[in-house]
């Protein structure tokens, strides 16, 4: 086998790991979003919240949960929080927003949200949410937009969390273009 020959394989080899690189990093550019959303409601990340069926019962204690309402400048909507509530951990609560359309128009909004301090978000847990799907107002109509929720007892033994005593949910809504 000549040297030319030998070399010409050696590049082969080069290039085709070279290209199931890139693909590799392609494939993980694109998964990166979806894998970073489920370690951020696994682990609270960044004040992500949980999603669970049902509230596991109310405990001894109480904290504070307060409310925020913002909205894109793009989205002709006024959205108002809920006011701040005190509860026992472990309790099902049901609070509404209001969002109300000044515009002639229908229009859809989706919200992103977020707790802080960012440490309680892995014991900040929604039952029903309208932050779950689009939601779309008539010209002028203004309506109430329920969370059912509880926060985890375990918020009160777990060392990074204990001294907490009040909680923000904060939401923005966003339009969604058609």
């Amino acid at each position: 086998m000549s040297d030319s020959t030998a070399l010409d394989r050696n590049n082969g080899k080069v290039a085709l790991r070279a290209a199931l690189f890139a693909l590799g990093m392609l494939a993980l550019a694109f998964a990166s979003v979806p894998l970073y959303r489920i370690f951020c409601q696994v682990t609270g990340f960044g004040g992500t919240t949980q999603v669970a069926n049902e509230a596991p019962g109310a405990v001894a204690g109480e904290i504070g949960v307060r409310f925020d309402a913002n909205i894109s400048r793009d989205l002709p909507w006024n959205f108002e929080p809920a006011a701040t509530v005190r509860i026992a951990p472990g309790a099902r609560t049901t609070v509404n927003y209001t969002a109300e359309s000044y515009t002639s128009l229908p229009t859809k909004g989706t919200a992103t949200f977020n707790v802080t301090p960012v440490q309680a978000g892995q014991y900040f847990s929604k039952i029903e949410c309208f932050c779950f799907t689009e939601q779309e107002l008539a010209p002028g109509e203004k309506v109430e937009m329920p969370i059912n929720f509880f926060v985890d007892p375990a918020i009160l033994t777990d060392p990074e969390t204990a001294h907490i005593d009040e909680i923000t949910l904060s939401y923005t809504f966003f339009p969604v273009e058609n």
